[in-house]
């Protein structure tokens, strides 16, 4: 089974396999960066996949193993956003509003992102040109997930003004408030289901009846964000701690 190699992917990822193991199955787990990892479920070094946000986010990988590949069960509905800290006043609501005061003035022109290949982080470049935000300097960089956390993080501690772009679920949002700014040129895509693939050949290894309960499985949105800040907690790699 596989998964990309970030948390909230992870918690999902447990849950599908305490559910696999439950019909007997030795589950043997991997993770790989987005598009590393679809290339390995087209190859057939994994079976599953939990799980590819589709259409909108990870469509582009997704498509060209149509053929192989076969949709179980939608986990959760995750979406991409550009958000600002709370402390930003309300005025600045939407994207467009980042060119007019007062976020001309206050707003870092930083937009710290995470890896290439997750779909905000395909989308935030283009938003950027698409409403002009490099005309004032605004400019996206790709980082890593912590990378990005703890940018949002330091800002806070100081009550600097910047722009995150992110999604839902994660953590993070258990945690602290981030205001999703209005995107009217809908650049950033939209709602997507988070969907378990399975490989077209594993399904007699997988069995029917463990592939009807895997049809039933359903998390939310909710779920996944609890699940992926009790991985985050009890992981043994550096972490953020966001209840800073």
């Amino acid at each position: 089974m596989g998964h990309i190699a970030l948390s909230f992917h992870d918690a999902a990822a447990e849950q599908v396999e305490l559910l696999l193991r439950s019909h007997g199955h030795d589950i043997e787990r991997h993770s790989a960066p987005h598009e590393q990892m679809f290339t390995a479920l087209g190859r057939g070094d994994v079976d599953v996949l939990v799980a590819a946000w589709l259409p909108f986010s990870h469509g582009r990988y997704a498509r060209p193993l149509s053929p192989d590949v076969r949709p179980v069960t939608v986990l959760y509905e995750p979406y991409p956003i550009w958000g600002v800290p709370d402390y930003v006043p309300a005025e600045v609501a939407s994207i467009t509003d980042l060119l007019a005061p007062p976020a001309l003035e206050q707003m870092e022109r930083l937009i710290q992102g995470m890896a290439p290949g997750a779909g905000i982080s395909e989308m935030s470049p283009r938003a950027v040109q698409e409403y002009g935000l490099d005309s004032a300097g605004y400019h996206f960089e790709h980082g890593t997930e912590d990378a990005c956390i703890r940018r949002f993080l330091d800002a806070l501690d100081e009550r600097r003004w910047v722009v995150m772009p992110f999604w839902h679920p994660q953590a993070l949002h258990l945690h602290h408030r981030i205001r999703r700014l209005q995107d009217p040129l809908a650049m950033l895509g939209a709602t997507d289901n988070a969907t378990v693939l399975v490989r077209r050949d594993a399904e007699e290894l997988i069995g029917a009846a463990a592939l009807a309960d895997l049809a039933q499985l359903y998390l939310g949105n909710a779920l996944v964000a609890d699940l992926d800040d009790k991985v985050r907690r009890r992981t043994s790699t550096p972490y953020t701690n966001f209840s800073r």
